[in-house]
């Protein structure tokens, strides 16, 4: 059964060898034939045949010469040579495979052998240009993949972007409705946002407390600590508004807001998956009245019982309530709320967070207090 669309071309200056191969192979294929190496090429210019079956021994261009030139040229390089030669010796087998030949047959040869040779040899090509258009239709699919994988992580980035800018104006909202409702305090959550996030920076400079800070996710923490004193829309118009300074009932019922604060986050987890910003958030609520000295509140802890989050809290909270005016006091200057906190080193703030303090004090900015319409 001839083989359509299979054609094998046949190089040698011998034309008996030319029509014996010719005899066995053409009942199945397609077969040209050229008496030498420069015939050959003429007729590659139109024929691109399957394999081609090239002497080694002939004249002007030799079988070994051929193949080089084959080789080099890019359309070429890929056809399949198997060598016909009466050279038996294994250095010109070498020679030939080194070159590029796929298969090295003997002269005489047997036609049985020679037609089982060339089958052989075209049904590994055929297997090979398979595998070929398999491995390019799977970089294609692999391709389309990366494609549609890229899309898709565009869209969740764009999405969860989306989503967070709504927690973010969701948040803010929030933050400056219990703030406004305390107007004495107006832009407080915002400056201390500010103060912490200079502190923040210049401890991760310092490399303080660095094992601590390394699991931290920098923007949720700054993000969390809006909510710090969230627990004061708990606490009656009657405190919260007081003109004046408050009596020590009024005080203690002032100091509920930290405690009120860890309440009213711990109802939002409830209803939502656990997540660092909710963590953050409870302990900035619930520490940031902490001393140092364990005399703060509202559970008394002392040095590193605190968290940390807490402990550098405390100092942004407290310089923003000495530089900012109060009904029943004014506001301190820099200089001399800087005073008050480096007295409290050791005893309201935490030794080492209060060298940093010292160190880049001078950075604060007082950005303006802004409520919801």
């Amino acid at each position: 059964m001839r083989e359509e669309h299979i054609a094998i071309m046949i190089v040698d200056d011998n034309i008996t060898n030319l029509k014996i191969c010719k005899s066995v192979l053409g009942g199945k294929y397609d077969v040209f034939t050229a008496p030498s190496a420069q015939k050959m090429f003429e007729l590659l210019e139109y024929n691109r045949p399957s394999l081609i079956l090239l002497d080694i021994n002939m004249p002007e261009m030799n079988g070994y010469e051929a193949i080089k030139l084959l080789k080099k040229a890019p359309s070429f390089q890929n056809i399949p040579v198997i060598f016909l030669t009466g050279n038996s010796d294994s250095a010109s087998e070498l020679e030939g495979f080194n070159l590029g030949a796929v298969d090295y047959i003997t002269k005489p040869f047997s036609p049985a052998l020679l037609h089982k040779r060339v089958e052989v040899h075209l049904l590994m090509e055929v297997q090979k240009k398979k595998l070929e258009i398999q491995n390019e239709t799977l970089e294609a699919q692999q391709g389309e993949l990366r494609n549609f994988n890229d899309n898709l992580k565009q869209m969740v980035a764009e999405k969860s972007q989306a989503v967070l800018e709504l927690q973010n104006a969701i948040l803010k909202t929030v933050a400056d409705l219990v703030e406004c409702r305390d107007d004495i305090t107006g832009g407080h959550i915002e400056r201390t946002q500010r103060i912490l996030g200079i502190l923040l920076e210049e401890l991760t400079k310092m490399d303080f407390y660095r094992e601590q800070m390394e699991a931290w996710d920098m923007d949720l923490l700054l993000q969390s600590s809006q909510l710090h004193d969230v627990g004061k829309i708990v606490i009656s118009d009657r405190i919260l508004l007081k003109p004046g300074s408050l009596d020590v009932e009024e005080f203690n019922e002032m100091k509920k807001h930290t405690t009120f604060g860890v309440m009213v986050i711990e109802k939002i987890e409830a209803s939502a998956a656990a997540c660092d910003f909710l963590a953050y958030a409870k302990i900035f609520a619930g520490t940031h009245h902490e001393k140092w000295d364990g005399s703060g509140y509202p559970q008394g802890l002392a040095g590193e019982a605190i968290p940390l989050q807490g402990r550098i809290m405390a100092i942004a909270d407290v310089y923003d309530a000495l530089t900012s005016a109060r009904p029943y006091k004014r506001a301190f200057s820099h200089t001399q709320a800087m005073e008050i906190i480096l007295s409290g080193k050791g005893t309201h703030f935490d030794p080492l967070l209060i060298e940093v303090f010292e160190k880049i004090a001078g950075r604060f900015t007082l950005p303006p207090a802004r409520c919801p319409a």
